[in-house]
């Protein structure tokens, strides 16, 4: 006996499972095994769908949708010439069913043929008037191809199609934010909430726009006004938690921060924001607290072993320092910022062979930041290795061609080095990217200030400058 298809759902899933215990063949119409089927892959019991959709199309096997159904499968599991067959079939029958053009699109996304997944979305558009999935589609597609503007338009309208729809809030938001139009944002947020003023995520967003562009009053407000809406939303007393510490308000970014501790789980950021505002009102024995909180909650945030290492760092506490960043190293040796705080460590306890070695795993995993290049040069040269010194220097330079303090920082190393043509050539070369920077190489080779050719070097290029 079928069951009427106005039936609670959970009712015929468990009439289908209990007839897969037994012997037994119970009749349902085709509308519940699409219930059914929809369950099962909406919470990833795909065997279960296929068996459903086995069952299903051999009591109703002329049913377009259990058929499609079976091709959303196959496309699951990535038979995609399997799933085209079944759709070339299916056409020939319905040609002007928006969801085999869905479908066709959904491989062809898969496959990365975005462009051509893009066109048969286009043609589903036209067949049908219920177009609020196919633009949802749209706008994914379009992101795949970094084409904000167009996935923004088509998330636009889902949006427009639903109010409600978060999801598609969201993408609108950030398409505005990779195009860097947070005026844009701000607009379109603020048309949002005049027909929804109620709504915590609209003005979460809109708080975290003002804050982007610096407008801490007004993302305040925006903060506030999504706590009211919502007391238990957490995202909006953290966000309202950094607005505050910019404005130097660390007792209250505290008090924020610690409501949402209060509200669910610790978080090791929530342990980290407030660690960094005991810091600066210079409760070093809290902010200590709160940091080891933040490494023992997540071991894996690297924000927490910089925070508790540069906190020992900033009191002279090296060896601690290094303790903790050593430990850092053990959990993740990958991470090039950390080698790079080591090498900073080493060098301050003047350990400068294992500043080097720290240094020069930085820059293999990655790291070309200038401070880098020049922090490891400077190790190299209070160790007495200008050789090497001036190999990092050069290949600082390859990064950084146009850097007037590490060419003046070079021409000093060849003058220790004893190359005094090669110092000569990159002198002139640093006075002529940046004249107002050769007090940084009186200071930092005083001993060379008094050389005749020197001093004639540097009034020549003045004289040449005026």
């Amino acid at each position: 006996m079928a069951l009427d298809s106005n039936e609670n759902p959970d009712k015929s899933i468990s009439k289908f499972e209990s007839m897969l215990k037994t012997d037994d063949v119970y009749f349902f119409d085709a509308e519940d095994f699409e219930e059914i089927i929809h369950h099962y892959l909406n919470n990833g019991k795909v065997s279960l769908g296929k068996k459903a959709i086995q069952i299903g199309l051999e009591q109703h096997p002329n049913s377009l949708e259990l058929k499609l159904l079976r091709v959303e499968v196959l496309v699951f599991e990535d038979k995609y010439e399997e799933a085209e067959k079944l759709l070339d079939q299916l056409q020939t029958i319905a040609s002007h069913n928006e969801e085999i053009f869905i479908q066709r699109a959904n491989i062809q996304s898969k496959q990365d043929n975005h462009p051509e997944a893009i066109n048969l979305l286009l043609e589903a558009l036209q067949l049908t008037e219920d177009t609020f999935d196919i633009h949802s589609l749209l706008g994914m597609e379009y992101l795949f191809m970094d084409d904000f503007e167009q996935a923004k338009r088509n998330f636009m309208k889902c949006v427009g199609f639903d109010q409600s729809d978060y999801s598609s809030l969201y993408n609108v938001v950030y398409c505005f934010e990779f195009l860097e139009d947070y005026d844009g944002a701000i607009h379109y947020l603020n048309d949002y909430l005049e027909q929804n003023p109620y709504c915590e995520v609209a003005w979460h967003q809109l708080g975290k726009m003002y804050y982007t562009k610096e407008m801490y009053q007004e993302a305040l407000t925006s903060f506030d006004f999504a706590i009211i809406s919502d007391d238990s939303f957490i995202g909006a007393y953290f966000e309202k938690g950094k607005v505050l510490e910019k404005l130097g308000k660390y007792n209250e970014a505290i008090e924020n921060y610690e409501t949402t501790i209060s509200i669910e789980d610790p978080t090791s950021h929530a342990y980290l924001r407030i660690g960094r505002c005991h810091e600066k009102l210079g409760n070093n024995d809290l902010a200590k607290y709160y940091y080891y909180n933040t490494v023992h909650e997540d071991p894996l945030l690297d924000k927490g072993w910089l925070a508790i290492t540069d906190f020992h760092y900033k009191l002279g506490n090296f060896e601690k320092a290094l303790y903790y960043i050593n430990k850092a190293i053990n959990i993740d040796g990958e991470n090039p910022t950390y080698w790079k705080r080591s090498g900073k460590i080493y060098s301050a306890l003047k350990n400068f062979d294992e500043a080097d070695f720290a240094y020069k795993q930085a820059v293999d995993l990655g790291n070309y930041e200038f401070e880098t290049w020049n922090n490891w040069a400077n190790a190299l040269k209070n160790s007495g290795d200008f050789g090497s010194c001036i190999q990092v220097l050069v290949q600082g330079l390859e990064f950084y061609p146009e850097n007037a303090r590490l060419t003046y920082k070079l021409a000093g190393i060849y003058l220790k080095n004893g190359d005094v043509i090669q110092a000569k050539e990159k002198l002139a070369e640093a006075m002529q990217l940046d004249m107002d920077k050769l007090p940084l190489f009186e200071d930092e080779f005083p001993e060379f200030n008094k050389i005749t050719w020197l001093q004639t070097l540097v009034s020549e290029i003045k004289k040449a400058s005026t």
